[in-house]
């Protein structure tokens, strides 16, 4: 898939349109494997993040085969053996590999049933499946695995399948236990962490105390045990037997290096006046812009909303394990695109991709793109020393908050006309940001980290947005789903990128629903609306509608009762104006600081596939959004990022987790639409709400914390 954004964007090729990524991987082969012995094997593309997708597809898939769930099992993604779906991001799993899967297995039912029914002269219609096992009115007339060794599945998927109606369907749409999570319980060795081969070493990079530093200097001197300097210009690493030998030889050899630094960030406390600054320098588009006949203007509000940088804050740090022999090289990573990471491997290294093998193995979860695949490249590098010899590079917490990809600073300025009812009448915004991608594979230059750092270096290529067709990046979700005449949403991206950004959860939409969202509270307590009443009032899409009003109820909107320090909000999205929905109802208590206490999310996701997975992608989303709401940003000097540790960077504790109830709108004849992103914008603008509700100020500035209150309007 050659754009890489992992979605699947309409491809012209001529050929019959497939459903999700399967268009442009359209062998059943590819994915999917009947075995002898009984077993299903699918091997998607889409990779396990902690979010439960193999799961989701096992799921999918047994059902369309009429074989029983335990059957089933994922294999790993892999260049070249998986099909290439580019990036596991955007909420598009289920989308674009479960319905791609849905439309092969239901290929594969038909190919064997029919491969059967000529063989044994009984009608395809009169054939039924159990367990996989083929039934005919006289009884049992053979099974999957007795035709498994026929390659049946080595041709193209058919344009045309019948796939179960929602009604036939009896997997699919249940709650069935995660298949990853039992190892991940009881301690087994899953993650690429554990991974453990033959005669392995262990390495550490040594990073320069500054953004852009060179490497001048390196004094010579002993390290611990057996370990040995790796250096590529200004990369620097350590080798050695054991781990506790390479973080010490680490240490010493950061001790005896010297590097040619120099400021290169803005000053954090005049973030936003950077982002204006560098504004008239950015390359400026419109997103969204129409002039319908609108009522007099009766009044215009004009706001401003900022967030700061953002970090992933992985509770592990990023880890690789990669082997360099014989002109060869294989990579084991917990990357979201091995695909893409094996393009970006390929140019770094000056080598043809298909001297690379990229391997998956679960990492203990991303938000976005974290630290990954950058580590991927620093073990390459290492590995490259001793051929023939696996290496594992493991990042340090402070690599992982301090030198990871981060999502940019944002800022976002809004007009918005009330007519004499105090109805919308127009919109204009500006967004201000930096590229929310600098994911590998999608450009002309590697983004890897280490690769400006190599003796012939590359340049750090400004990042980029993925298109809106795609979701967009900065101005994702910036365009308001209410019903508003005229209106122009235009974006800036900021060409100047003094700490390198990338993709985060939500990407853009965390700073543009919380702006939308607070532009309707304020819209409506001008009108004397209630701030649900008004959103119904602005809405046409009935599922909005109907999430809207789910979590009303749920939340007893209508007959809260004030208490002193406490406040209820609202925050309403549709992921990417073209996914999931989520209304989210907030409470909050005000102390020396924000708590947030309770939340209720209504959700919407078409065909629910796995109640119980879609209700935790939901939490999980809301909960990041509380994280980020109260407690997050990155901190920084000229130089570096110094918020590189737990203390420095605070996230949500077990101890501050709200109570949370999720509704599920479940809509079996609808497409699969992602949840992993969906609740937690919503959740921040519905906080910012309560945040109101409780103290009659509203905040302009994430995260709401203190310091950014007392700069709040009332």
């Amino acid at each position: 898939m050659s754009h890489g954004f992992g979605a699947a964007l309409p491809v012209e090729d001529g050929k019959p349109r497939l459903p999700g990524n399967l268009h442009t991987n359209r062998r059943l082969s590819s994915w999917l494997a009947i075995h002898p012995d009984g077993r299903v094997t699918i091997t998607p593309g889409k990779v396990e993040l902690g979010q439960g997708i193999l799961t989701t597809l096992g799921q999918i898939a047994a059902e369309e085969l009429d074989v029983d769930f335990s059957r089933v099992t994922a294999r790993p993604a892999a260049t070249p053996d998986s099909p290439n779906e580019a990036v596991t991001s955007g909420s598009l799993s289920t989308q674009d590999s479960g319905s791609a899967l849905r439309h092969v297995c239901a290929a594969a039912r038909h190919i064997f049933l029919g491969v059967v029914a000529q063989r044994v002269g009984v009608p395809l219609e009169a054939i039924r499946i159990e367990d996989g096992r083929f039934f005919g009115p006289a009884g049992e007339i053979g099974s999957y695995w007795a035709l498994a060794d026929q390659a049946l599945l080595e041709c193209e998927a058919p344009s045309e399948v019948t796939i179960k109606t929602p009604g036939q369907r009896r997997i699919a749409g249940t709650s069935v236990p995660r298949v990853d999570l039992p190892d991940k319980v009881f301690g087994a060795a899953r993650y690429v962490h554990d991974l453990r081969l033959p005669g392995m070493l262990h390495a550490r990079v040594v990073r320069p105390q500054a953004r852009g530093a060179m490497l001048t200097e390196l004094r010579e001197g002993p390290l611990p045990g057996d370990a040995k300097v790796v250096r590529d210009g200004s990369f620097l690493a350590v080798l050695a037997a054991t781990e506790w030998d390479a973080e010490a030889a680490a240490t010493r050899l950061a001790a005896r290096a010297t590097w040619a630094a120099e400021d290169t960030l803005p000053e954090q406390a005049l973030l936003t006046d950077w982002l204006r600054d560098a504004a008239t320098r950015g390359e400026r588009s419109t997103v969204a812009a129409r002039a319908d006949p609108a009522p007099p203007v009766a009044r215009t509000l004009r706001r401003s909303f900022h967030r700061p940088y953002l970090a992933h804050g992985s509770i592990a740090p990023s880890c690789a394990v990669a082997r360099w022999e014989d002109g060869s090289i294989e990579v084991f990573t917990h990357s979201q695109g091995p695909y893409n990471l094996r393009a970006d491997l390929a140019k770094a290294l000056r080598r043809p991709q298909d001297s690379i093998i990229v391997r998956h193995r679960e990492g203990a979860g991303c938000y976005g793109h974290n630290g990954a695949d950058d580590v991927a490249l620093d073990a390459v590098l290492a590995a490259r020393a001793v051929p023939g010899v696996p290496v594992r590079l493991l990042w340090s917490r402070a690599e992982e908050l301090g030198w990871s990809p981060v999502s940019p600073a944002m800022l976002v300025d809004i007009e918005a006309d009330l007519d004499a009812a105090g109805n919308l009448a127009g919109w204009r915004s500006h967004i201000v940001s930096n590229g929310h991608s600098s994911r590998p594979g999608r450009g002309a230059e590697p983004t890897l980290l280490s690769a400006p750092f190599l003796a012939v270096p590359f340049a750090v290529p400004p990042s980029i947005n993925p298109p809106m067709a795609a979701g967009g990046g900065a101005p994702r979700n910036g365009v308001p789903l209410y019903r508003i005449p005229a209106m122009e949403v235009a974006t800036t991206r900021l060409l100047e990128m003094p700490i390198r950004t990338s993709a985060l959860r939500g990407l853009g939409a965390t700073l543009n629903v919380w702006s939308i969202e607070s532009l309707m509270d304020e819209a409506a307590g001008l009108a004397g609306v209630d701030p649900i009443e008004y959103r119904r009032r602005h809405l046409d899409d009935p599922r909005a509608i109907a999430v809207l009003d789910r979590v009303a109820a749920m939340a007893g909107w209508a007959d809260r009762s004030r208490r002193e320090g406490f406040g209820m909000g609202i925050g309403l999205a549709r992921y990417k104006n073209s996914g999931a929905w989520a209304a989210v109802v907030a409470e909050v208590e005000a102390r020396e600081r924000i708590l947030c206490r309770r939340l209720w999310i209504a959700g919407d996701v078409g065909e629910v596939v796995n109640p119980d997975g879609v209700a935790n992608q939901y939490e999980g989303g809301a909960l990041h959004g509380v994280s980020i709401a109260l407690l997050e940003q990155v901190r920084f000097d000229r130089r570096s990022v110094t918020s590189d540790n737990w203390e420095s960077y605070p996230i949500l504790r077990f101890s501050e987790v709200p109570q949370v109830q999720v509704a599920l709108i479940d809509r079996p004849e609808q497409p699969f639409l992602g949840a992993g992103e969906a609740s937690m914008a919503p959740t921040i603008a519905a906080i910012a709400g309560a945040i109101t509700d409780a103290l009659g100020i509203r905040p302009r500035a994430l995260p709401f914390i203190p310091d950014n209150l007392a700069q709040a309007e009332a």
